[in-house]
This record gives structure tokens, C-alpha cells and sequence, in this order.
């Protein structure tokens, strides 16, 4: 067999959660393995890396938060170059970064919640799973005050995000002081008016898409009582579940229908075959109406026809979120993806444009775990080597560093160096706290840039 010529690349990869970090590790093995060399660029809009590992995992969860170690490790290997505080197709137009580098990979994946098409959904009062995790992940574009005046509140999904939501909802804030949350959110759920959550599902418990991870967690908050309905579990059985991930969740879910009820000052309600219709209200939310589902002998669902109206004052929905676009690319609005065959992005007319690739959710839409996000990378991957193998790609214009064009360009952006110090910085604000904590988030962005930029400006 004939070895691989040698490569020389230059990539940019603009994303800096796990698909993109992903892509570029997996990236320099396999030009490594032709004896050649590339040089990777990971842009973020944000000041640092890690994306929705940082901005979109409930600070509770250290354990998933966890795979931060693994990312920090491919970025600090020195093969990736971090440039962060950059939105591509804003402050740098994509024309011109395709035209300086060899290919470009798109990983900006999913962070604006998913329509639910419902009348009455943007009344005040509802509110979309995004917006608010991004509020308790502190994240800099956020506003920094969450109105927490509602005491029963919907939560509208049967997912692990929906899950996260209305733990953090219910949960007592003396309980998340040793957490990385942010100091503005630990205020703002301390002084939150918050008595019962409602957690809807339009199918049965035998077809909810929560982890037993993370459905376990939930049984373990203290001082709230978790409340079940009967009438959700006639007919249930966990020994006839298709997989045992689903029979261990159907056998706690049964455990908790025995505990006892009404200690707690907090209540998480668990309702199933309820399909939301309408969120009511004249000035702000006051009640959603359902209607009643069930599944039919063939296992699809179907309404009954029996509509409930639910008191509450406030509603989240979690029923999914939507692809983030970069300007200057394709995308498919309705699917909420770059229009792509396996990781080779295709124009208008269905042709792949020659060196503009996708990876992450932003490819694939945003479902799977970080397991998938890795086998993603890894397709698309594939797929830029064999096509600079081809002399399939566009041939690139200039070699100066771009980081020169972006100082003339006026854009403050950060570096790897620059992340280490603001890390450490929020690490040493932690161990100062009168609650020991990992860290605390710097919120506002101008305050991580500023801290960053001390260090980015030193040329590595």
C-alpha cells in the first residue's frame, strides 16, 4: 500500500466546545499520521473555550463537568491555537477566513431553544430552556437577573435539559452555594418564590429521554418531595422495558411512587401523556391547558380529547434546541442545521462547496451525548483529509497571521494563555469564598476579556 503524501494545512474551526476541540484534536492526528503538518485555529464568539460544557451544564453536575479535563488537555497540547471574544461573520466575514485558511470546520452547535407552536407562548411569564440555563451558567450575554416571582411553575419536555431546569427550580439555593454558580444567580434563587414545579411529557413514562444519572440526581434533592400521578402508570411494567437504561428509570420512578408526600416545602410534580395546547393568560402566564394523550395498540400517540388546565405562573420550555448559523454560510432554517453530507456543507443547489465542512449538532441537529459529538468529528474529519489528499480544496490566499488581521480589525480577542488566567482567576475567587467553591464565574464579558487580554496580548 502506498503511504499518504504529506500534508500541509491550515484549518479553521470556529467553535470552541467539544465538537469543535474535538475535531481539531482528531484533526492533527490524522494530518500527523501523512507525515505532514497543520496549523489549527479554533475561533469562539465567546472569551473562552468549552462552549456548552461552560455555558449549558447545570453547575450541580461537576461529575459531566468533568469532561472539561479531557478538553483542556487537547487544547493545551499546543496544537490548537484558541483565538476566543471572535463571532465569525461579524467581527471576521467568513468569505475572507475561507480565503486564509485551507477548509474551515463549522461547530457553533445549538444554543437558541427550539418554537413550541402553541398560542399564548410568548406571553410574559414564558420562558425558553436556553435563556435560562445560559442565566444560571452565567453566561456574558445574558441579562444578570432572572424574575423568579412565580411559585407554581410548567417546565414543558421530557428531556435531560428539561430535568436540569426543574431541579435548579426546585432545589433550595443553599444547597447550590458550593457549586461554581455564579454570585448573581445564588442571589437570585435565594429570594426565589418558587413552591411547586411541573415537569410535562406528552408520552408515558416508558418513553421519556432522561438518563438514569440524571433522573437518580433528582430523587436526591433535599427538601423537596417529589409528586407522582396514578393514573400515569396504569399498565406500566419495568421487567417488559425494550433496554435496561429504561427499566432502571421505571423502577425508580415506581420507588418514588411509595414515598410519602407532603413533608417537603418544595414539590416536583411528574406528569405524563400531557400535550401542551395553549398557554393562557390575558397580561401574563396564568394556566397552560393539555390535552390528555395515550398510546394506541401500535405504540404511536394520540390525543383523547380531554383537556386539563394547569395553574401556573410561569412556563419554561425545553423541547429542544435550534442550530446557530454563522453568516456567510448556508443554512436550512427548518431543520436548524448547515446543509451538509456528511460533514461536507453543500450549497443552495445540493454541491458541496469545496472546503467548508460542519460537525457537532450544528451538522447533525441537536441530539446525542459527547460520545456522539466525538464519532461526528471524526466522520467529518475523514472526509477534509481525503479531500485535501484529492487537491479537492480551494487553494488559500496570504499567510499572514490572522491574528494581525484581527488587530487591525480592532477585535479584542483572547488566547489559550489568556483562558489560563481568567481560570485561575475564577478558581483562586472560589477558594476565597466564604463557601468553598470550585470557582466563581466572571460573568460580564468586558471583565473576562479585560482579564484575558492581560495575557493574550503576550505572543505565544
Amino acid at each position: 500500500m502506498t503511504p499518504p503524501s504529506p500534508l500541509d494545512l491550515r484549518v479553521a474551526i470556529v467553535g470552541a466546545g467539544p465538537a469543535g476541540i474535538y475535531a481539531g484534536n482528531l484533526l492533527s492526528r490524522a494530518v500527523a499520521e501523512t507525515g505532514g503538518t497543520v496549523a489549527i485555529d479554533l475561533f469562539d464568539s465567546l472569551p473562552a473555550p468549552y462552549g456548552l460544557i461552560r455555558y449549558g451544564v447545570a453547575p450541580d453536575h461537576p461529575r459531566i463537568k468533568g469532561i472539561v479535563a479531557s478538553l483542556h488537555e487537547m487544547l493545551d497540547a499546543g496544537s490548537i491555537r484558541f483565538l476566543g471574544n471572535v463571532e465569525v461573520g461579524r467581527d471576521l466575514p467568513l468569505d475572507e477566513l475561507s480565503a486564509r485558511y485551507d477548509a474551515v470546520v463549522i461547530a457553533t452547535g445549538a444554543i437558541r431553544d427550539a418554537d413550541l407552536p402553541i398560542p399564548g407562548i410568548d406571553l410574559p411569564g414564558s420562558y425558553g430552556a436556553a435563556d435560562f440555563v445560559a442565566w444560571y451558567d452565567g453566561h456574558p450575554d445574558v441579562a444578570t437577573e432572572w424574575p423568579l416571582d412565580a411559585a407554581s411553575v410548567a417546565v414543558i419536555g421530557n428531556g435531560n435539559v428539561a430535568l436540569d431546569i426543574a431541579r435548579i427550580l426546585a432545589k433550595h439555593a443553599v444547597d447550590l452555594r458550593t457549586t461554581e454558580v455564579p454570585d448573581n444567580v445564588l442571589a437570585g434563587l435565594e429570594s426565589s418564590a418558587v413552591t411547586d414545579v411541573h415537569v410535562f411529557g406528552r408520552r408515558g413514562p416508558a418513553a421519556i429521554k432522561f438518563t438514569p444519572i440524571e433522573l437518580r440526581e433528582l430523587g436526591e434533592v433535599q427538601g423537596v418531595d417529589i409528586v407522582l400521578y396514578d393514573e400515569d402508570f396504569e399498565g406500566v411494567d419495568p421487567a417488559a422495558a425494550p433496554n435496561n437504561q429504561l427499566k432502571i428509570m421505571l423502577r425508580t420512578l415506581q420507588s418514588w411512587r411509595a414515598r410519602e408526600v407532603g413533608a417537603a416545602s418544595r414539590r416536583l410534580h411528574l406528569h405524563f401523556y400531557h400535550a401542551p395546547v395553549e398557554v393562557l393568560g390575558s397580561e401574563r402566564v396564568e394556566a397552560v391547558r393539555f390535552e390528555r394523550t395515550e398510546t394506541d395498540a401500535d405504540g404511536a400517540l394520540r390525543g383523547t380529547g380531554e383537556l386539563r388546565d394547569i395553574p401556573v405562573q410561569a412556563v419554561y420550555r425545553a423541547v429542544g434546541y435550534y442550530g446557530t448559523p454563522v453568516a456567510g454560510a448556508p443554512f436550512d432554517a427548518a431543520a436548524g442545521v448547515v446543509p451538509n453530507v456528511e460533514g461536507r456543507v453543500h450549497d443552495e443547489e445540493g454541491a458541496p462547496i469545496p472546503g467548508l465542512y460542519a460537525t457537532g449538532w450544528i451538522k447533525r441537529g441537536p441530539v446525542g451525548l459527547i460520545g456522539h459529538t466525538k464519532s461526528d468529528a471524526m466522520e467529518t474529519v475523514a472526509h477534509l483529509v481525503a479531500d485535501a489528499a484529492a487537491g479537492a480544496l480551494a487553494p488559500r490566499q496570504g499567510e499572514g497571521d490572522i491574528r494581525e488581521r484581527l488587530d487591525e480589525l480592532g477585535v479584542e480577542y483572547t488566547t489559550w494563555p489568556g483562558w489560563l488566567a481568567l481560570d485561575a482567576y475564577e478558581r483562586a475567587l472560589g477558594a476565597g469564598h466564604m463557601h468553598t467553591r470550585e470557582r466563581v464565574k466572571v460573568v460580564p464579558r468586558d471583565e473576562q476579556v479585560a482579564l484575558a487580554r492581560e495575557h493574550t496580548l503576550i505572543r505565544s
